[in-house]
C-alpha cells in the first residue's frame, strides 16, 4: 500500500469526491504516548511491556478529557500509523514493524518503519524508528516485509535480518533491500540500485517473501495493480519472475500474503491472502484469501470465489505471521493476524486526533486456524489466547431469558462479552442482540446481533458517530441450530463480533461520546436466552 502522505497527497487513494474531515495541520491539544518506551524503568514480567491505554511518564502531556485511545488494543503513541508489517520472531520475541509518520500533526507527509515487540501478541513495547523516513534518495519507505536470513544468501551475515521494502524514487514504486545486524533495532540502506526495479506500471509494491524451502530459494509475492507478481531469488538480490496471480473482481490488490498451514484433519494447505475491495460486488473491503495448490512459480487456488478473514468495514491491510508454541517451536496449525482498524475511504476521520494527538489503532491480534467446514477449508479468528490474561473485573451473569429489552447494571469502555443466544427454531424473534456504547439516553449505540428473519449476523454503527457512510455489515448464517456462540469486544474506539468458531468477524470503527458507555440485551418480537452471559473488563496495565 502507498505511504500516507498529508492529506491532499492520500485523497489519490478515494473515490472522487471524497474528502478528509481532519486534516494533518489541524491544531491538537494533546499527544500522549500509548506504548512503553523501551528504555522505561521497568521489572521483568508483564509491567515491562506497553500499556496501549495509558501515558508513559516520557511522552505524556496535557490529555483531553475525554480518549478514544484503546485500553487493550495496539495504537501508535503520536501522530499516525498505517500498515502493519509481518512480525519476525527473532530470540524469543516478535518484532512488528508499521508504517508511521512522525510529523503528521504539522501536514509532514511519508513514513518510516517504526518497531514494538512482544512476546504474547497484547502487550507491546516501543523501540521507535528502524528505518528513518526520507533517509536516502530513493525517498521514505513503504510497506514490504522482513526475513530472518538464517544463512547468509544477502551477504550480511548468518541470522541478519532482511527488509524487502518500497520505494519510489522520482514516483516510480520499486522494491529496494535493508539490512539489519542487531536484531532488528536499526536498519541500514542495501543497493542503491532497486532489487526488483518497476517494469513500467503504475502500482508495484508490498513485496512479500517466504523461503521456498522445497525449491531451496526465496519467492516473493509483488502487488502490481489486478495482479500479483511472482518472483524467486537465491540471494535476496537479484530476482525473476516466475508466475502471477490474477484478479480482476475485487479492486486493487495490495499487501499479498502466502503461507502453508495443517489443517485441523491433518492436511497441509497453501493460503493466499491479499487486502482487496470488493464493495462494487456486495462483498467486504479487507482481507480476502484462497487456499490452493502452489509448485514455488503460481498458486492455483481450490475455487473461484475468495472467503474474508473479517466482514466488517475496518479490518485493512492485514498481515498473517508464523505462531510458535511454549518452547519456541513453530507451530504449524496456529497463525497470528493483525489488522490496521481503519479504511481508506476516511483515513484521516478520527476524533483522536484531538482528544490525544494520534490517528492510528489496529484491531485485535487474532489467533487463526485452518478448518474442513462444508467440502472446503476455511480460516477460524479468535482473538488471541494471552488476551484472557488481561481481565481486570468479570462479571458473571449466568443465563438471562429475555422478551424486549434489558439494561445492564455494567459500564464500561472497555471489555469482553460472551454467550450463546439461544432461541426456538420454530418460534425465533425476528431480532436478538445488544446495544452497546449506548448512550444514558439510549439513542446512541453500536448494535450487534442476529437477524433471525432472514438469517444474518451484523453490526450497526449508524447510532453512533463513525467515521464513514458504511454503517451496518451482515453475514447470512443457519437459524435453524437454535443457537449460536457469540464474542465480543468493545473498546473506546471499536467494536469487533466474532461469530461461533470465528469464521465471521465483524471489525468496526465507532467513535462514542464520553458517557456513552451502556449495554442493553434485546429480544424483539420473541423470546431467546443469553445463556452464560459473561463480561470482562479488560486493560492492559
Amino acid at each position: 500500500m502507498s505511504a500516507p502522505q498529508t492529506p491532499e497527497a492520500t485523497n489519490r487513494h478515494l473515490p472522487l469526491g471524497r474528502r478528509s474531515l481532519l486534516i494533518g495541520g489541524a491544531s491538537v491539544a494533546a499527544t500522549i504516548g500509548g506504548i512503553l518506551p523501551a528504555n522505561a524503568a521497568s521489572t521483568p514480567g508483564p509491567a515491562e511491556h506497553a500499556n496501549p491505554g495509558k501515558p508513559s511518564d516520557a511522552s505524556a502531556r496535557a490529555v483531553t478529557e475525554h480518549s478514544y485511545r484503546p485500553a487493550y488494543h495496539f495504537s501508535v503513541p503520536d501522530n499516525w500509523k498505517n500498515d502493519p508489517q509481518r512480525p519476525v520472531f527473532v530470540e524469543g520475541e516478535y518484532l512488528y514493524y508499521y508504517l508511521y509518520n512522525e510529523d503528521y500533526l504539522e501536514g509532514g507527509h511519508g513514513t518510516s518503519w517504526r518497531l514494538a515487540t512482544t512476546t504474547d501478541h497484547v502487550r507491546f513495547v516501543d523501540h521507535g524508528v528502524a528505518i528513518p523516513k526520507f533517509s536516502n534518495d530513493n525517498g521514505d519507505c513503504w510497506s514490504g516485509c522482513v526475513v530472518v536470513d538464517h544463512d547468509d544468501t544477502a551477504g550480511y551475515g548468518p541470522g541478519a535480518l532482511i527488509a524487502l521494502v518500497t520505494q519510489a524514487p522520482a514516483g516510480q514504486q520499486a522494491q529496494f533491500l535493508w539490512y539489519s545486524t542487531d536484531k532488528g533495532r536499526t536498519f541500514s540502506p542495501g543497493p542503491e540500485a532497486p532489487v526488483l526495479p518497476n517494469p513500467g506500471v503504475h502500482d508495484f509494491r508490498d513485496p512479500k517473501v517466504i523461503w521456498d524451502e522445497e525449491r531451496g530459494r526465496w519467492f516473493m509475492l509483488n502487488a502490481e495493480g489486478t495482479r500479483l507478481g511472482c518472483y524467486a531469488s537465491t540471494d535476496l538480490h537479484t530476482w525473476s519472475a516466475v508466475g502471477e496471480f490474477r484478479r480482476e473482481d475485487i479492486g486493487l490488490l495490495e499487501c499479498p500474503d502466502i503461507y502453508r498451514m495443517t489443517a485441523n484433519d491433518g492436511t497441509d494447505h497453501w493460503v493466499l491472502g491479499v487486502s482487496a475491495n470488493g464493495k462494487e460486488r456486495g462483498l467486504p473491503a479487507t482481507y480476502a484469501y484462497w487456499t490452493g495448490n502452489f509448485d514455488g512459480a503460481t498458486f492455483v487456488p481450490d475455487v473461484e470465489d475468495p472467503e474474508w478473514l473479517d466482514r466488517g468495514f475496518d479490518f485493512y491491510g492485514a498481515v498473517t505471521y508464523e505462531g510458535h508454541n511454549a518452547e519456541g517451536r513453530p507451530d504449524a496449525t496456529l497463525r497470528h493476524a493483525i489488522g490496521w482498524s481503519n479504511f481508506w475511504d476516511y483515513p484521516h476521520n478520527s476524533p483522536s486526533l484531538v482528544t490525544d494527538g494520534y490517528n492510528g489503532d489496529d484491531a485485535i491480534v487474532r489467533d487463526l486456524r485452518l478448518v474442513r467446514s462444508n467440502g472446503r477449508y476455511v480460516l477460524t479468528s479468535q482473538p488471541t489466547a494471552a488476551l484472557s490474561e488481561y481481565a481486570v473485573k468479570e462479571h458473571a451473569l449466568g443465563n438471562v431469558g429475555l422478551s424486549g429489552a434489558k439494561d445492564l447494571d455494567i459500564r464500561s469502555r472497555a471489555y469482553e462479552l460472551t454467550c450463546t443466544l439461544a432461541w426456538n427454531p420454530s418460534d425465533a424473534p425476528g431480532n436478538i442482540g445488544f446495544e452497546l456504547c449506548r448512550a444514558p439516553g439510549g439513542g446512541r449505540h453500536v448494535s450487534a446481533g442476529a437477524y433471525l428473519d432472514g438469517g444474518s449476523t451484523y453490526v450497526n454503527r449508524r447510532p453512533t458517530f463513525n467515521p464513514g457512510n458504511g454503517g451496518e455489515s451482515q453475514v447470512h448464517f443457519d437459524t435453524t441450530t437454535g443457537e449460536m456462540d457469540i464474542r465480543i469486544l468493545v473498546d473506546h474506539a471499536s467494536v469487533e463480533l466474532f461469530v461461533g468458531a470465528g469464521k465471521t468477524v465483524h471489525s468496526h470503527r465507532a467513535f462514542p461520546l464520553e458517557g456513552d458507555d451502556g449495554i442493553r440485551l434485546f429480544v424483539h418480537d420473541g423470546e431467546a436466552e443469553f445463556r452464560n452471559l459473561t463480561i470482562r473488563e479488560l486493560a492492559v496495565s
